[in-house]
């Protein structure tokens, strides 16, 4: 028996209705039983799941007693963020490849040991023999976080100690994640242009001694060529979207699936499927397609009034995707600043110089100014709104000529390190499987015939 497309729409659409009829559950329950949706409270503050040495996320401070909204402070194993940022910034360094150490290991690598762990990257920064031909070119994807988690799961098949959950095992694995990300990404994106876009067809391999963001950028040119700003910049974003506490949705994800004994490569898999989501690590992409939507839609972008107006409309669901969201501005947790678009916003700038894209950052600092005050007036919120991390993150790879279908991977690039130090951190410290509650809303019914149904 088949059925025809106009029969299989018509089950489909039945199916729905009745999905919608049973499976929705009366918003007034959750307060009823106390379920804090988003595993948060009303107020925003997240439910506590875990204890982490990892990082630290600060966006209030106590002062007399009471929680008092403060400059949002982010800490990689107790060190501030700008703090690192500012050292090898100052010294003309490359901060992946440390911060990556630091946040692993949980100190500060000496020189010498920067130097080993980079050549350890470095070694396994290489794919299995006839991986991209057999793996990364057959049936690419316009989605590349779906090519790169097909790539992680085939990834098992070649490892004969893939299910080893000892920590010495997760750590092999997590290097080798960490060094072949890029490689993945940048190969599957390559693989979609040529067979999907008709462009020509290039691999390059990445040299020894060069830098995670260095590498990338050879890899994703056609003539491998790149500036010292423009590398810098791209290390710099890495380093800011590297980790970012425990209660991230795919950090938390990673956990969960880590506490039930899984591998390495089914817990990366299922991090990077949560990450993709435009709720989370997709949310650059909006902010650029935003962008470019005011830009085509207001005559003067230089015009103060005509854009607030705008961004007025884009929240009351009246232009762009009819959302309601100005992205980019918020975070679940930061509400005066986040301190990670704080340290970006100052290297953009220069790049935007460099890149003669000066009138773009005009546009972008100016809605970063506007966007809370439009919000503020439009929107009864707990608490304040600022520009967060997404914001400039995509103007960056803008100017770097980074398509777009690879924004979201190199945040992955980047939160590879964060998920791994989390998953070390689980098998170290758990010895049990996560399994919230739930309130049964569900209704008994006795069971009847089928004749009499």
């Amino acid at each position: 028996m088949t059925l025809n497309k106009e029969d299989m729409k018509a089950l489909t659409d039945k199916y729905a209705k009745m999905c919608g009829e049973n499976d929705t559950v009366e918003q007034n329950l959750f307060a009823e039983y106390g379920v804090k949706r988003g595993l948060r409270d009303i107020n925003g503050k997240g439910v506590l799941t875990g204890i982490t040495n990892i990082s630290r996320v600060e966006s209030t401070q106590i002062i007399d007693g009471k929680s008092v909204p403060c400059p949002g402070r982010l800490f990689y194993r107790g060190y501030n963020i700008k703090d690192l940022v500012n050292g090898f910034i100052a010294e003309d360094r490359f901060g992946f490849e440390e911060t990556a150490y630091l946040l692993l290991f949980g100190k500060l690598p000496k020189k010498d040991e920067i130097e080993d762990f980079s050549k350890m990257l470095s070694a396994q920064r290489k794919l299995p023999t006839n991986f991209v031909r057999d793996v990364i070119m057959k049936a690419p994807s316009a989605d590349i976080m779906n090519s790169l988690t097909k790539s992680i799961l085939t990834l098992a098949s070649y490892d004969k100690n893939a299910s080893d959950t000892s920590v010495e095992n997760v750590i092999q694995q997590s290097v080798k994640l960490i060094s072949t990300f890029p490689m993945m990404a940048v190969y599957g994106y390559h693989a979609y242009n040529h067979y999907h876009c008709g462009k020509s067809m290039y691999i390059h391999r990445p040299l020894p001694g060069l830098s995670t963001a260095e590498n990338l950028l050879r890899m994703l040119r056609p003539d491998k060529k790149y500036t010292h700003l423009e590398a810098k910049v791209l290390d710099l974003a890495l380093v800011l979207h590297m980790e970012h506490g425990g209660g991230n949705n795919s950090t938390f994800t990673t956990r969960v699936v880590t506490s039930s004994g899984s591998d390495t490569y089914a817990t990366i898999a299922a991090a990077l499927c949560s990450l993709k989501g435009p709720r989370h690590g997709g949310a650059n992409v909006k902010v650029v397609d935003m962008f470019q939507d005011i830009k085509h839609n207001c005559k003067h972008y230089d015009d103060e009034h005509e854009i607030k107006e705008y961004l007025r409309k884009i929240l009351n669901k009246e232009a762009f995707d009819k959302k309601g969201l100005i992205y980019g501005m918020g975070h679940a947790v930061y509400s005066v600043s986040d301190p990670r678009a704080e340290v970006f916003k100052r290297f953009v700038e220069q790049l935007a110089e460099e890149k003669h894209r000066q009138k773009d950052f005009k546009l972008y600092s100016m809605i970063e100014r506007l966007a809370p005050e439009v919000i503020g007036e439009e929107r009864h919120i707990y608490k304040g709104v600022s520009a967060n991390v997404d914001f400039y993150s995509g103007l960056v790879y803008s100017m770097l000529d980074i398509p777009k279908e690879l924004y979201t991977p190199i945040f992955a690039i980047a939160r590879i390190v964060g998920w791994s130090a989390h998953r070390i951190e689980e098998i170290i410290n758990a010895d049990k499987i996560m399994r919230p509650a739930y309130v049964s809303n569900c209704a008994f019914n006795d069971y009847i015939e089928v004749e009499d149904r």
